[in-house]
């Protein structure tokens, strides 16, 4: 319940948000999401037993850090 009541404030906070304040909230909100997914999907590529799944994970690790570095190079630049 709690993690849910901070998403509602981030969402809250990026809604007031205007310009750069609004890019770099979002920026930041994206990495902790993409981050989630690339947790959740290690966890099949470490214990998944369906082949297609387990390369479907995989893609998504290696997609998402992708993404991530990209904004992490986005927010430096703002």
């Amino acid at each position: 319940y709690t993690e849910r009541m901070g998403e509602a404030f981030d969402l809250a906070a990026l809604d007031a948000a205007t310009g750069t304040e609004a890019s770099r909230l979002f920026l930041e909100q994206m990495i902790v999401h993409h981050e989630g997914a690339v947790e959740m999907a290690q966890i099949e590529v470490d214990s998944g037993t369906n082949p297609d799944a387990v390369a479907m994970a995989q893609a998504i690790i290696d997609t998402q850090n992708i993404e991530i570095e990209t904004m992490r190079e986005i927010l430096q630049s703002l």
